[in-house]
């Protein structure tokens, strides 16, 4: 930020600005000095201080068993702590906060509530990942509470016997379809995507249908077969309908990028349906949840402004 910002700026200058919530890297807030870019970030300097990190009280919690926890992730948030963030210290982490430190926490928090009491006990309840959302999408997650429940419910996954539901918005218009490609880790540019060469990479299956359309938009319903990481984003930037506020895949690669016209505050991804047998009692669970407040807010103005064209 010296180094690019005009004038003479000072340590402290740079770090006020930092601190104060006008710093952005791809549509995150940042403030934390030490993070680390990666090749191709997109650091913006804002005017005026944008909302800050979300953190334990943006996060909801659905369901809680003894096997399994059900939550809502709202947008920028991380999923999973990376491993070489474990040891700052909690000041630094407590900035940022990640899902996988904010619900045992919630949970603590919840049963000291229930017994009376005037702290969270200092052992926090571990979780076992099984699947992950992108930092700037929302919706839903589960986590499993013990190995077994993991290992049933990835299977479930894999065995495409679990619904995942997604919606999206994206420039223009689409005819419903299934995507399959096989999937790589470096498309030629650094970033993930399809290649051609259907003898290598993993097999990536995501099914399309229009919702409605809002003027120059279209809201997709996206249905995932496999869950490969940043597969809806990909897709639909290959098929030339990059999601709108998506700054990472905006269009095939090797062609012009696709201009988003959208002026949205966050992508507009969002996990909207969750369904799996319990790995326990094999009770079918289902959980739904429409966009949040601030992207209904956004679709109701630009549906007001798409009827007055």
């Amino acid at each position: 930020m010296r180094r690019h910002l005009p004038g003479e700026q000072s340590w402290a200058a740079v770090r006020k600005i930092l601190q104060g919530n006008r710093v952005m890297i791809g549509s995150v807030v940042c403030i934390d000095e030490a993070r680390r870019l990666a090749e191709g970030e997109v650091v913006t300097i804002c005017d005026r201080p944008v909302p800050p990190p979300p953190t334990d009280k943006d996060v909801t919690i659905r369901h809680v068993d003894k096997d399994i926890i059900i939550v809502e992730k709202p947008s920028g948030m991380i999923t999973l702590r990376r491993a070489s963030e474990k040891s700052w210290s909690w000041n630094r982490r407590n900035q940022q906060p990640t899902l996988d430190e904010c619900i045992p926490r919630l949970i603590g928090e919840h049963a000291a509530k229930r017994r009376n009491a005037e702290r969270v006990d200092q052992k926090m309840p571990r979780l076992y990942s099984i699947h992950r959302i992108d930092r700037d999408s929302s919706g839903l997650l589960v986590f499993a509470r013990n190995e077994e429940a993991q290992k049933n419910i990835i299977a479930q996954f894999a065995a495409h016997d679990a619904v995942r539901k997604y919606y999206a918005l994206v420039p223009g218009r689409m005819a419903d379809q299934t995507v399959s490609t096989q999937f790589i880790r470096n498309r030629g540019d650094g970033l993930r995507g399809s290649t051609t060469d259907t003898s290598i990479g993993q097999n990536a299956v995501t099914h399309f249908t229009t919702l409605r359309t809002i003027g120059e938009f279209s809201e997709l319903e996206c249905k995932l077969e496999t869950g490969r990481t940043n597969q809806i984003r990909i897709h639909l930037a290959e098929l030339g309908h990059p999601i709108c506020g998506d700054p990472k895949y905006r269009g095939p690669f090797g062609q012009p990028e696709v201009m988003d016209h959208s002026k949205v505050h966050r992508m507009c991804l969002h996990a909207a349906q969750l369904r799996f047998q319990h790995p326990v009692t094999f009770e079918k669970m289902n959980f739904e949840t429409p966009w949040p407040t601030d992207m209904q807010r956004y679709l109701n103005r630009l549906t007001l402004a798409a009827g007055k064209k």
